[in-house]
């Protein structure tokens, strides 16, 4: 529904949105937060004819105090609520029963394929609204750094002489933005508990380490577009997932370097602070703020639109390559452990390659929320790069990538994934004769170099 006069879903004219192309504009949107609170209108008018100290007015007595940029209660409730228009049947003990069953199998089957041991410590069947309970210490250290910066960047915006004078308006306005974001967060953080599998769904363990999760009710709607049985497909998840948590649970860097790889990004979030100014000291003069129309011509043509800088590419890009190695890496395993048991793999594992491959919920809730990406869009690539560095060197070798981030393919190794480490091959097996040998050399400094090796002669 929109704001424009005449608008046959509106149920007659309407002023124009005085925030429409901002930040603000669903707040005072038809529908929106402040629609249906009392104005002259009524409900489901939009402005209505309120003046801006009302609007400004109901917005500040519908802020509840938080702490931090988010209020989490109001996440929480709408997404809450958001899952409960669809049924979401607890998970029963025969769920939980077969969720351990299948990760112990997934685990004893990856214990061939890759040298980490197993990271699992719990496992657990969730319904739609666990995994919104459990997973929400993890989303609040991936959102609200990019929440935090959306927020303070108001105030930051305006001129230094207005910030003295607008500080009650610029902390109402702050307040607006933490709910508008609250509210887009909580609805699609219910949204996508809707579609999520498994508690390491996007690449990153949204659970508590060491526990593997599914989602149940999801897991069976995934298995019944599938010509492949619900128990294969709980076991092909279930393999993926106690993969992730090998991973997770045995290079300690790599938990931390995703989630510093969002925090840079939300460091280098600005708004556009020379566009902004510019437009608020041209129209100073034509500005009523009893009038909200006036204030149409300041707040919309993209002064919000914050632009990419150096410091978020860089991010984005350290971010999209972690997530496509890790997705690879886990692909490539899972592959590898499935070969000679389970037929139906191939199928499940096209299947997942694609759902992820198209950005998955997890990339459109983040790209929609903050701007940013949880793609693994080059996961095809990483996981050729695994697999051919394992056929070239051994899982010692894939493996041994991860014991430090300096190690990682770049964007420029995933362009070429057989070409990566080409030159390393299995250390040929050398007698025990020709290995005191080797190492005789070696303490006595004999190098091919050396003055008194043949070759330096």
């Amino acid at each position: 529904m929109t704001n424009d006069p005449g608008d046959p879903g509106s149920g007659g004219p309407e002023e124009p949105n005085p925030f429409k192309g901002t930040p603000f504009e669903q707040f005072f949107a038809a529908g929106g937060p402040l629609s249906g609170m009392g104005g002259p209108g009524g409900p489901g008018a939009g402005l209505g004819g309120m003046n801006f100290n009302d609007i400004l007015s109901q917005l500040k007595s519908m802020m509840e105090p938080h702490e931090g940029p988010l209020n989490w209660k109001v996440v929480d409730d709408l997404a809450r609520s958001s899952v409960a228009q669809q049924p979401d049947p607890t998970p029963a003990q025969r769920d939980h029963d077969r969720v351990a069953d299948s990760v112990q199998l997934a685990d004893h089957w990856l214990d061939v394929a890759t040298e980490f041991p197993s990271g699992v410590t719990s496992t657990a069947a969730w319904s739609r609204s666990d995994w919104v309970a459990e997973t929400r210490p993890v989303w609040k250290v991936l959102i609200e750094p990019v929440a935090a910066k959306s927020v303070s960047g108001i105030g930051n915006a305006l001129p230094q002489e207005m910030q003295a004078t607008a500080g009650p308006l610029i902390g109402i306005i702050g307040q607006a933005v933490g709910g508008m974001l609250a509210s887009q967060i909580g609805q699609g953080l219910g949204g996508l508990a809707g579609e999520v599998l498994t508690a390491s769904d996007i690449g990153v363990p949204l659970g508590a380490p060491g526990k593997a999760a599914l989602v149940m009710s999801n897991v069976r709607e995934f298995a019944e577009g599938l010509d492949v049985s619900e128990d294969d497909v709980l076991l092909y998840l279930a393999l993926r997932e106690a993969a992730h948590q090998r991973l997770f649970a045995h290079v300690p860097w790599l938990r931390e370097h995703l989630v510093g790889a969002v925090t840079d990004y939300a460091q280098g979030l600005e708004l556009n602070v020379q566009q902004m100014q510019e437009r608020i000291q041209e129209q100073m003069g034509s500005i009523n703020p009893m009038d909200p129309a006036s204030m149409q011509g300041l707040l919309e043509g993209g002064m919000f639109e914050p632009p990419v800088s150096p410091q978020q590419e860089s991010a984005l890009s350290r971010l999209e390559i972690a997530l496509a190695l890790v997705e690879g890496w886990v692909d490539e395993v899972v592959g590898q452990a499935t070969a000679e048991r389970m037929p139906a793999a191939a199928k499940l594992r096209e299947a997942v390659r694609r759902r992820r491959a198209a950005g998955g919920p997890a990339e459109q809730t983040f790209a929609a929320l903050v701007g940013l990406e949880l793609r693994p869009r080059r996961l095809r690539d990483a996981s050729t790069l695994w697999g051919g560095l394992r056929a070239r060197s051994g899982a010692e070798a894939r493996d041994g990538v991860w014991m430090h981030p300096d190690l990682l393919p770049t964007a420029a190794d995933l362009d070429d994934p057989l070409s990566f480490r080409a030159e390393a091959t299995q250390p040929e097996d050398l007698s025990e004769d020709a290995f005191d040998e080797e190492l005789r050399k070696l303490l006595e400094g004999e190098t091919p170099d050396s003055p008194d090796s043949p070759e330096g002669e």
